[in-house]
């Protein structure tokens, strides 16, 4: 099967033929698609299973003045739906409360029982869980035990037995009737607060709970939810609000990363923010990041960027590092035997690292990536990335029975854990699993182009056609053309260690037109010759378009996604 395939051209013109082929045909779904509109494309919360249930115990909660726990994960999902609370408890006077993220590590994803086991010591009355809680009857049931009503917020698959709790907000519960049914957990607990205002405002003016979107916006760029459907408009205004918010912390670290807030782009929430929130945790120090985004306080926002950004540094050097380790197991051990699944762990790794590390292989190697440590209890922990490829919860449920003592996720990336005596058998039954769904064609196909254009098209009009599909992610990628057979004019590559490559090409006026791939080398792409790409050289590009704003100059150009 080849790995790419070029989309045929429609008949319509270049942002329709863009359209169409993301499913896109009808004039109502493109009016939907490229305006989003809150008052039509935002379902009512109260379509939600337990929705009204869960808002009126919380409305309760606040009228009684009882102790809230506002519960939430650890990532850049789970932190920003935590900050969306405590923004909402501060903005209508409710001073009752606390935040609690667990601790990656010594913890674990979830909410656990002896996290419960202190909340009972400071005689809480409620806890509210965020992207978590799905899976956790037992902490649950410790909770229902001692007095402690919990309502669950999540967005992972629930599984055959659900916890007790008071109320659980999951639209993926088999009985929940709500359209939009992969939404990440800020946006579940975003739908939560819109029911508490439905039912009382508080004193909030009509509409204020949408600069919460900042959050939610960021959250579902980071969270890999498709942008399509309910999340597309989420994003959408999220993005609308993120450059106008007036949070200092994110003003202050976009400053330091010298990213203008009215211009900040999905592609610097995915590449500047989301690891900087997620290096919080995965370093040991979530409610800094939480810190950071919902201080008032100027002087402690500076302090927390600069500590994010240090933290950042530290965690990349040691992921670079663990996906150096893991590429040499892959070269020694399937060498003369590719696998479809790529499997590896060491007890010695940390798990809360090697979602990032997972996520590198599965990129670079283009198949799903399975990576396993030990966590602080002496349990085996790991993560996984599709590759997209294939769903990583589809590839675990059709694992043997036994293969994992516990796993969740969502189509894109998820989390397992596994017992000492199974973890020997995990490669074997992973590839054997992968077989299984390529049988019943669950297997996704090869990276589709969207169309073929010539050098002289990459213009301001194309681009502007391009942008109006924004924001790009999972589900609505950022469009890719090839460019055949075109002529190197130039080959730089930069940066301090040299591991950027820039090469310009000339359209038939002259102009030139660069093209930007980071982390690539010239070395690293053949000409028909099978020599590494040089100056004059004839070349099939696939790339994106975009919009540059490097130190305030505004630039056209393309970004590299393979040379053929």
């Amino acid at each position: 099967m080849p790995k790419y395939q070029v989309r045929e051209k429609t008949n319509g013109d270049f942002i329709d033929n863009l359209l169409f082929h993301r499913g896109i045909k009808t004039p109502e779904e493109k009016q939907e698609f490229l305006n989003p509109d809150y008052n039509k494309h935002i379902h009512d919360p109260f379509l939600l299973k337990d929705a009204e249930k869960a808002a009126k115990r919380i409305i309760q909660a606040i009228e009684n003045k009882e102790k809230i726990v506002v519960y939430s994960d650890y990532d850049a999902d789970g932190i920003p739906a935590g900050v969306i609370f405590h923004d909402f408890f501060k903005k209508i006077g409710y001073e009752n409360f606390t935040n609690y993220i667990p601790h990656r590590h010594d913890e674990g994803f979830g909410l656990n029982t002896d996290a419960i086991k202190e909340f009972v010591k400071e005689k809480v009355d409620l806890v509210i869980t965020l992207d978590c809680g799905i899976s956790d009857i037992d902490a649950v049931k410790l909770a229902q035990k001692k007095g402690i009503d919990v309502i669950i917020t999540d967005h992972h698959e629930p599984h055959e037995e659900l916890p007790p709790a008071f109320a659980i907000v999951d639209h993926k519960q088999k009985d929940c009737e709500y359209p939009e049914k992969i939404l990440c957990g800020s946006g579940v607990g975003y739908k939560l607060i819109q029911a508490i205002l439905k039912l009382n405002r508080f004193g909030l003016k009509d509409g204020h709970e949408k600069w919460l979107l900042d959050m939610v916006g960021l959250a579902t760029l980071s969270d890999m939810v498709p942008l399509t459907g309910e999340n597309r408009a989420l994003a959408h205004f999220g993005m609308r609000v993120l450059k106008m918010s007036p949070r200092k912390g994110l003003m202050r670290l976009l400053g330091h990363l010298k990213i203008p807030q009215k211009h900040l782009t999905e592609d610097d929430i995915s590449f500047m923010i989301t690891p900087r929130i997620n290096a919080a945790s995965r370093m040991g120090v979530p409610m800094d990041a939480f810190r950071l985004l919902a201080t008032d306080d100027d002087h402690e926002a500076h302090e927390y960027v600069q500590h994010l950004d240090k933290i950042n540094n530290e965690r990349k050097g040691t992921v670079a590092a663990l996906v150096k380790e893991v590429k040499k197991i892959i070269a020694e051990r399937h060498a003369d035997n590719p696998r479809n699944v790529i499997v590896a762990g060491n007890p010695e790794w940390r798990p809360s690292l090697l979602g990032l590390v997972a996520n590198n292989l599965a990129e670079e190697y283009g198949k799903p990536a399975f990576l396993w440590g030990r966590d602080g209890d002496g349990v085996i922990k790991g993560s996984c990335r599709s590759g997209e490829t294939v769903s990583v919860v589809d590839l675990m449920h059709k694992a043997p029975a036994g293969t994992f003592s516990q796993y969740g996720g969502h189509a894109a990336s998820g989390g397992f854990a596994v017992s000492n005596e199974a973890i020997h058998h995990l490669d074997d039954h992973l590839n054997s699993a992968f077989d299984l769904l390529a049988k019943e064609d669950k297997v996704i196909d090869p990276d589709f182009i969207d169309m073929e254009l010539l050098l002289d098209d990459v213009n301001w009009n194309s681009y502007g056609s391009v942008e109006k599909l924004a924001p790009f992610g999972v589900g609505n990628k950022k469009p890719t053309f090839i460019f055949r057979n075109i002529k190197i004019a130039g080959v730089k590559e930069f940066g301090k260690e040299k591991n950027h490559l820039e090469l310009n090409f000339k359209k038939e006026n002259g102009q030139s037109v660069n093209a930007m791939g980071f982390f690539m080398t010239a070395d690293q792409f053949k000409n028909k010759k099978g020599e590494a790409i040089k100056i004059a050289d004839l070349i099939d590009l696939i790339a994106t378009m975009e919009k540059s704003m490097f130190r305030g100059r505004t630039e056209l150009r393309l970004r590299i996604v393979d040379i053929l």
